[in-house]
């Protein structure tokens, strides 16, 4: 019951905009706009568990920001101005001519449609994106102050690894060289390199800001415990640290929303459908990252996170790899879900272990009280 009121607006806004995919084009639309609905929440899972370690870092009226100002951009924004945009500059049309071709409904593969034009945009988003995601993956498992490992016999090397300085950057930048060396035809390489560097560039910049407005609420929060003579409890991150998680947030979120919605046109090219899928999928999405933070299941399950950052690192892989294959959405969704599924099965494991040796302990330890126990009435006898 707890769960159904947490969600309880997101199933409003399902029921809404199915009504409307009927009122719009019947039954048929009702059921395209089901299944990108499906397709986003399964296959952003993986951003849901990244962005519930951030948010977990926010106090409460930033995380409603999340909520409110957060999904209009990634509904609107993303999934909906964002592709007109596309369109625009890769098809060098004006805004009123991009919208002409989305009411079109065109075939994808013919030439000149909107679905086609989004499509040509693809070398592009793959670079931008794979980077960026790279750059997140690498980060953490490159990380040599991160203690816990999932997959230790990868991990702990490249923990060890982590102690190269810039080590991330220079790995990201090799792996762009080479992907618009031999990935790519010469007519495209130029765009695959900038787009790259543009999403190394982005990470950099927007990750770095948010560490340093953090270290300055961690300085203030020390600050405050000195003062108060005692360590305290943690302090959320609020004003200007907080903005700036927001703002990466917002750019993680978007870097996981190109290929999707890309990809919907697989599925349909009417982008009101498109729209509507795609856009209540991300609202599931988004509560789905503030259930995790506040039923703390980030904790329960240990090792979501590290499931989470091996999925990103995944996609970014096959992204980068989208520059030369055709690979199916539902492979590069499936390799997310399957990173997830193993490390919550290794979190449910551990957590049994770990209750197990707890029981053996206090067992032993019950036992031994017995023990003493007797040997005590026998030497007063």
């Amino acid at each position: 019951m707890h769960t159904l009121r947490h969600f309880k607006w997101d199933l409003l806004a399902l029921t809404a905009a199915l009504v409307i995919a009927y009122f719009y084009q019947g039954w048929g639309a009702v059921w395209l706009a089901a299944i990108l609905i499906v397709v986003e929440i399964v296959f952003s899972f993986d951003n849901a568990a990244v962005n519930a370690k951030y948010l977990a870092r926010m106090n409460a009226f930033w995380q409603r920001m999340f909520l409110t100002v957060g999904i209009l951009i990634a509904v609107f924004g993303m999934r909906l101005v964002f592709p007109f945009v596309i369109v625009c500059v890769t098809g060098q049309v004006s805004p009123a001519e991009a919208v002409r071709l989305a009411m079109e409904k065109g075939d994808p593969h013919e030439p000149g449609t909107y679905g086609f034009l989004l499509e040509q945009a693809h070398p592009s988003i793959a670079a931008f994106g794979g980077m960026f995601l790279l750059l997140l993956f690498l980060n953490f498992v490159l990380d040599p102050e991160r203690e816990s490992t999932w997959l230790s016999w990868v991990e702990k090397p490249l923990l060890r690894m982590g102690r190269l300085d810039q080590l991330p950057t220079v790995v990201a930048g090799v792996a762009l060289l080479l992907a618009s060396e031999f990935l790519v035809d010469a007519d495209v390489r130029s765009t695959v390199l900038f787009s790259g560097l543009l999403g190394i560039v982005l990470y950099i910049g927007v990750n770095g800001l948010a560490a340093a407005m953090e270290e300055q609420e961690a300085a203030k929060e020390e600050e405050l415990a000195a003062g108060s003579g005692g360590a305290g409890s943690q302090v959320l991150l609020a004003g200007k640290a907080a903005f700036s998680l927001f703002l990466f947030l917002e750019v993680l979120d978007a870097t996981f929303s190109f290929d999707g919605v890309i990809g919907a046109f697989a599925i349909t090219p009417d982008p009101i459908i498109i729209a509507l899928g795609l856009g209540i999928g991300a609202l599931f999405v988004r509560s789905m990252t503030v259930y995790l933070v506040r039923n703390g299941t980030m904790a329960e399950y240990r090792y979501l996170e590290h499931g989470a950052h091996w999925a990103i690192g995944a996609l970014a892989i096959l992204l980068v790899l989208t520059l030369a294959v055709d690979i199916p959405e539902i492979v590069i969704g499936l390799s997310g879900i399957a990173f997830i599924a193993a490390a919550w099965t290794s979190s449910v494991v551990a957590n049994r272990r770990d209750a197990a040796a707890m029981a053996a302990g206090e067992a032993s330890e019950g036992g031994e009280t017995e023990l003493a126990s007797v040997g005590t009435s026998e030497h007063g006898a």
